[in-house]
Parts: structure tokens; sequence; C-alpha cells
């Protein structure tokens, strides 16, 4: 059984005892491909320092994160750029729009949005969304940005049915993460109506960990636990989840 957690910043974990030490609880739990996105210029080095140190189960993927987008972003879009052009990367991600915290930056958050999208067609790489409090945002960006080209997952999605089959229907794969185990986010009715071909699991750790660990930091190996919920969900094995979506990730990401 192999498990892929598309989306996680392990690398916040600087120790480098207690990092090996969460890749071997990943490793125990089947949990064995990791792709981890950066958030801005000054985190990229902690992305490609765990994948040079663990190149077999680590893959980097490059972006500017929505709240990170400041005056300043164009500057950060180069300097970032600059390191894909340089790097092996699998995706141009997190990015999109969070309007959770603050709507000061909008505008910039669009264009930045907008600017990564057309990088990523370039580079004929899948991207990854970051969408908080601002789906009709994101998805107008998106309906402007569509053709054959557009592809990736929503990550972290906690959206209702309709915005589900509207990201699907414009190419994107749902990032299921610990919040499909929380009793009232109704998380559990969109993985319910949606067929797994459209799914890939995540951690977003350190961040909204799993049941039983909701409420502390997150950690890779948790989404065992959320893998079993989709099992659960779906009437199926740990084994037939870890499979559909395993390979669903191979699709996006290429590897």
């Amino acid at each position: 059984m192999v498990l892929t957690d598309t989306h996680t910043h392990i690398y916040y974990e600087t120790d480098p005892v207690k990092q090996a030490q969460q890749l071997e609880r990943c490793i125990l739990n089947d949990i064995t491909r990791l792709f981890l996105p950066n958030v801005d210029s000054k985190s990229m080095p902690l992305v490609f320092d765990i994948a040079k140190n663990y190149p077999e189960n680590c893959f980097p993927m490059l972006g500017l994160h929505p709240c990170d987008v400041k005056e300043n972003y164009l500057d950060e879009l180069a300097i970032i750029a600059e390191a894909i052009s340089a790097n092996k990367v699998y995706a141009i991600g997190e990015i999109g729009i969070d309007l959770y915290w603050d709507k000061t930056f909008l505008k910039q958050q669009q264009q930045a949005f907008n600017l990564q999208i057309e990088q990523a067609k370039n580079l004929n790489l899948p991207i990854v969304i970051h969408c908080r409090d601002a789906f009709e945002e994101v998805f107008e960006v998106l309906d402007s940005q569509k053709d054959e080209l557009l592809r990736g997952i929503f990550h972290c999605f906690t959206g209702d049915l309709a915005q589900a089959q509207r990201a699907i229907d414009l190419g994107f794969y749902l990032g299921i993460g610990g919040v499909v185990t929380y009793k009232k986010a109704g998380l559990d009715k969109v993985v319910e109506a949606m067929d797994l071909e459209h799914l890939v699991l995540e951690t977003d750790a350190p961040y909204l960990a799993p049941v039983p660990f909701r409420g502390k930091a997150n950690e890779s190996s948790y989404l065992i636990h959320t893998a079993q919920k989709v099992a659960d969900i779906k009437q199926c094995s740990l084994e037939k989840v870890a499979e559909v979506t395993t390979a669903n990730s191979y699709k996006v990401f290429g590897i």
C-alpha cells in the first residue's frame, strides 16, 4: 500500500532528528510520497533541503502563497521564478486567493494568481490552489484561464457539492485533508457524493490535524486517519483509497 500526502509543510520542523522521526512515522504508515509547497521566497531553501535529504519521498512545489502577496509581490515572484528555472519542481503552488484574514491585497492576489497560472501553463505544470473565503474570486480567475493546460489540485477543499463539481469540471482534483474527520464540517457529504477518481489526500501539516489529533500539531503520518475516514465514507478498503488517490497523484504530478 502506498499513500501520498499531496500537501505538507513538513519542512517547518527544522530539527533534523525530529524531521527524520516524522519521516519514519510516515513510512511506518505507508505514506511514502510527500509533496511540499513553499509559501514565499524565504521558505524555498527549507523545501529544497528536505527534498535533497529524502529524494525518494519528498517532492518540491514552488509558488507564492496568497497570504504572502504584499506590495512587493512582483519581486517575490521573480525570485521564485528564478528558483523554478534552476530546480526540478512538480507543481506551481500553493497559489490562489485568501480573503479570510485581510482583503487589502485582493487585486494583487488576483494578479499574482493569474501570473502564476500562466507560468504553470508555460512549464506544463499543474497548480495547487489555496482558496479560503474566496471561491467566487478563485473561480473567476480559473474561468478566464480555462484551457487544456489548466489542471491541478484544490488544496484543502472545504466547499460544497456545487463548488466541488465546478472544480472538477475545470480539471481539478479535490485535496481532502483532516477536515473530513470533523463532525460538523460537512466535507464527508462531499466525499460521499464524489467518485474516488476525483480525490487526492493531504495533511497540510502542521495545520488541520485529523481526529483523534484535532487541535494539536499535524504531521504527515496522520494522513492514515484521513485515508481511513475516506474509506469509511466510501465503504471500501483503506487499500482501495490508497490505490486510487495515489494513482490520481501520479496523474497530477507526473511522478
